[in-house]
């Protein structure tokens, strides 16, 4: 598996730290992997280290409380400081506990889950800030490059636009793929979101799931998809769908991010516009071959844009909307996102909705063409060209 240097490099400055080190992201994104990365690095200096997989049927069976946890570190490492490695900890009966036990008998405790319920009020006030949490995402476009070569495979652009970066799913051929991303799928919507949330209208749910996976890059309204389900039959009130969407969120599925108007200088809580983890998500819930790839090139170029570290917003002035406006270290830029500008009603759309941008910020319009379209004012970046960037300077 390839080196993830983007996310080993916050960690390793905690190394010997006694703060709790969370990593946390969606399921099989690559948070066990990064755990082996860094008690690899650590092996090289020490052998006090215990590690410890709870997805392991043996290991689960004889730790079921934080107890149980607390005695089998004790018993197995040695004086001075240990490196604890803890991963899907939140299946361990008062997990928090035991982090908050092992960081005072001087371990320093590594975590990891699929919920971002280890990041609830709750182990907050326990560990009284005595943590620091790290997101994993599943692979950008240079990741799987990068771990095709490894494998000796090819990786087109097409390819990452229909299954996107789930890493385990670049290992099989076109039917293990779509089988590998249908059960993990499944074992999100059922082990992680169903079954830790005891949600009773499991059939209702899985509706709700598959509709707002399919929607992705679109602004929503809890009320909008209660409307639609009831047109289809499922009655559901609107704070059940946004609680329900709120479970998405927690397990990391979808993320949101807010409109942010000029006029009224601020975000506005409650438009806000969401987006799958992974486009995968997507393209496994269509049936008839004929991906949304439109949607999610945007998703991608969202996803992108986080990896570089920029802090995202969807931007609206004068009733025209900029698909982000990103901001990182005192810069802005405002990116539209287009599948293609070739047709002219598109190219005067996507370029029209700078009209009211500051002219100081960088503008720039993200597509498929190969042709070059930027003009004074806008640069145009090719998606081939984008996926390999750092950065938009």
């Amino acid at each position: 598996m390839i080196k993830r240097e983007k996310y080993l490099a916050p960690i390793r400055e905690f190394y010997d730290s006694d703060l709790v080190k969370i990593i946390t992201g969606v399921r099989r994104c690559g948070k066990s992997v990064m755990l082996e990365q860094v008690a690899d690095e650590l092996r090289g200096k020490t052998d006090n280290i215990v590690f410890l997989d709870f997805e392991d049927r043996a290991t689960t069976q004889t730790i079921q409380t934080w107890q149980d946890l607390v005695a089998h570190v004790d018993e197995r490492r040695s004086k001075g400081l240990c490196y604890v490695f803890l991963d899907e900890v939140q299946e361990v009966e008062g997990w928090h506990t035991a982090c908050r036990t092992l960081r005072r008998h001087d371990c320093s405790v590594f975590v990891t889950g699929s919920n971002s319920k280890l990041l609830s009020r709750e182990f907050t006030k326990e560990l009284s800030g005595r943590y620091v949490s790290f997101r994993v995402r599943p692979f950008v476009y240079k990741e799987v490059l990068s771990y095709a070569e490894e494998l000796g495979k090819q990786a087109s652009i097409s390819d990452y636009l229909v299954w996107g970066g789930f890493p385990k799913r670049l290992e099989y051929g076109a039917e293990g793929l779509r089988r590998y991303l249908n059960d993990l799928d499944e074992t999100i919507v059922a082990n992680d979101i169903i079954n830790r949330y005891k949600i009773r209208k499991s059939t209702e749910f899985k509706k709700v799931a598959n509709y707002v996976l399919v929607c992705n890059a679109r602004m929503y309204s809890a009320k909008a998809i209660a409307d639609y389900m009831a047109s289809q039959g499922v009655v559901l009130s609107t704070n059940t769908v946004q609680k329900w969407i709120g479970y998405l969120k927690e397990a990391y599925v979808v993320d949101e991010i807010h409109r942010y108007t000029k006029k009224a200088k601020r975000q506005l809580e409650q438009s806000r516009k969401l987006y799958d983890c992974d486009v995968a998500l997507n393209s496994i819930r269509c049936t008839d071959g004929r991906y949304d790839l439109t949607h999610n090139l945007e998703n991608i170029v969202y996803n992108e844009l986080l990896y570089m570290g920029y802090a995202l917003s969807v931007y609206e002035a004068n009733g025209r909307e900029i698909d982000f406006m990103a901001e990182k270290d005192g810069k802005r830029y405002y990116v539209q996102v287009a599948y293609s500008v070739a047709e002219q009603k598109t190219y005067e759309r996507e370029f029209g909705a700078f009209r009211y941008v500051d002219q100081v910020d960088k503008k720039i319009l993200i597509t498929n063409d190969d042709i070059d379209y930027s003009t004074s004012n806008v640069d145009h970046i090719r998606l081939a060209d984008f996926l390999l960037l750092e950065s938009l300077d």
